[in-house]
């Protein structure tokens, strides 16, 4: 059989035509006029369209925005994801230090993007990426534009040292029970002092953080922001800050350097004791007090804290659960008791052998930084969905309405008789029946609003979803060590799949599964 030949004659190459983009950015107010970002715009919109047989497609820019992290560059994404639809053949920059200030994200970008095709050009550097030899030079220039950021990071560190030296550091965000008077001062707001002294009070007379946030919630205490519901995290916070004594202790958290991550101070760098730096809430007695109480109610008596991975462990398996044992190295290891079992029960063992303790910790840090950093994305619309749920559920309830303002009533009663007797207005026995009382009362008000739900699995679940974005947003930015509070807080339980994948049931019934990195001893 003879062959058949077909010549395939060769594409039209690129048209005549450039299409053209230019990226802009301006990091400071002190950069010259010429650098501004109005500037950039009117000079590349001109320059693009003089050019023959250039087509200006868009000026992507970002202003006031760091150049460290692609990610918080909204026009830099939008340019790449232009450039990957083939929309654009060539993107002028003024500098590679406009373009990015980290080396690692500056090349992965411009590797792409000539892959791509896409060819960039830097006026200031003259440096063209249609020559592949110029990719020493990006990165020689991008070094040096890292050592530009790191200088300007290091600069305003200092400044930030030297208003703590001078006693003259305060936070932009005050916390609960102060808000910003203008001129570096902090002024109380005296509703929200009010609950913060009712905290510690409670704190020592022996309320928990669990029960003093229930007891908020069904007060209906307000939040700030927005929130929808107070936690427990929220109160150990408060407990443990000394804002509320009037001092304020500086640099507890450091950036440390590039590409500039907030991680807790542990003696690294120098930490700064303010006192009397704005008025205080409460004593430094009493705050003493609070201080002595958690550090007792944390001794390592108690099993639960010290193992706070008992009773949470589950084979994914065979469903038993995991327990607690110490290898010849002294490691601590978390094994299946089916594998166990099973063998002395002669029904074969399970092929969950052991975990070592501190990846399940490492991979809870690495979930929390996870969902810490896109919440909008992962839990978000699970919540959505389940209230949706849940207002239709409550809808289809005419009688609903009628208890949720009786339990608003009520609610609102044992707030005003705690107040009273707070300020000593009311006698302490007559206050402790009338709120026995009241709480027997929303006690049965529940009961009847339970079983008016015909799905009270969504209710508790979207609810529990709810705490546990509240405890996010409570939480630290990124965080670096293990938290048990925050663990405790979130988590339900965790399985443990044979291929070495942990799946953590966060409360509210969501799943994350995160894989388990076996690390180095």
């Amino acid at each position: 059989m003879s062959k058949n030949i077909t010549i395939i004659p060769p594409s039209e190459g690129r048209p005549d035509t450039l299409r053209v983009a230019a990226y802009c950015r301006v990091s400071t107010d002190l950069d010259e006029q010429a650098s501004s970002y109005a500037s950039q715009i009117r000079s590349y919109t001109e320059l693009i369209s003089q050019h023959e047989g250039w087509e200006l497609v868009d000026i992507y820019a970002d202003e006031a925005a760091s150049g460290t992290k692609t990610d918080k560059r909204e026009d830099f994404n939008r340019l790449l994801a232009d450039c990957r639809k083939g929309k654009i053949d060539r993107v002028l920059v003024k500098s590679i230090s406009r373009f990015s200030r980290n080396t690692k994200d500056c090349l992965a970008a411009l590797r792409e993007l000539m892959r791509l095709g896409v060819t960039v050009q830097f006026e200031k550097e003259n440096i063209d990426t249609g020559t592949l030899t110029t990719e020493l030079m990006v990165s020689v220039s991008g070094s040096l534009a890292q050592q530009e950021s790191m200088s300007i990071s290091q600069n305003i560190r200092m400044g930030y040292r030297r208003r703590m030296e001078r006693g003259e550091f305060i936070a932009s965000s005050p916390p609960y029970g102060y808000r910003n008077a203008g001129g570096g001062r902090l002024e109380i707001v005296p509703e929200e002092a009010e609950v913060i002294r009712w905290v510690f009070e409670s704190y020592l007379n022996g309320q928990g953080i669990v029960a003093i946030a229930e007891e908020m919630n069904r007060r209906g205490v307000p939040k700030k922001h927005g929130a929808t519901a107070w936690i427990p995290y929220a109160v150990a916070c408060w407990l443990r800050n000394e804002k509320y004594t009037g001092n304020t202790l500086c640099q507890k958290t450091f950036t440390t350097g590039f590409p500039y991550i907030s991680v807790k101070n542990r003696g690294e760098v120098d930490q700064f004791y303010i006192e009397n730096s704005h008025p205080a809430i409460i004593s430094q007695e009493i705050f003493d007090k609070v201080q002595a109480l958690r550090k007792k109610k944390k001794a390592p008596a108690s099993a639960p804290s010290k193992f706070p991975l008992t009773r949470k462990m589950i084979c994914g398996k065979c469903g038993a659960t995991f327990y607690r044992t110490v290898d010849r190295h002294g490691a601590n290891n978390w094994v299946c008791s089916g594998h166990k079992d099973g063998n002395r029960n002669g029904k074969g063992a399970c092929p969950n052998l052991s975990v070592r303790e501190r990846d399940i910790y490492t991979a809870f840090i690495r979930m929390y930084n996870k969902l810490r950093l896109h919440e909008g994305i992962i839990l978000r619309p699970a919540l959505d969905q389940m209230e949706a749920l849940e207002s239709a559920v409550q809808r289809e309830n005419p009688a609903m309405l009628e208890v949720n303002r009786a339990i608003a009533q009520a609610t609102e009663q044992n707030y005003k008789i705690s107040k009273l007797r707070a300020s000593g207005l009311l006698d302490a026995d007559a206050c402790a029946a009338k709120l026995a009382a009241l709480d027997a009362q929303l006690t049965q008000l529940r009961a009847k609003r339970r079983r008016l739900l015909r799905n009270d699995d969504i209710s508790e679940m979207a609810d529990a979803l709810r705490q546990t974005v509240e405890t996010l947003h409570q939480g630290p930015e990124q965080m670096d060590e293990f938290d048990e509070e925050l663990f405790n807080e979130m988590v339900e339980k965790i399985t443990v799949d044979t291929d070495h994948v942990l799946r953590f049931r966060l409360r509210g019934g969501f799943d994350v599964a995160e894989p388990l990195w076996r690390e180095t001893r």
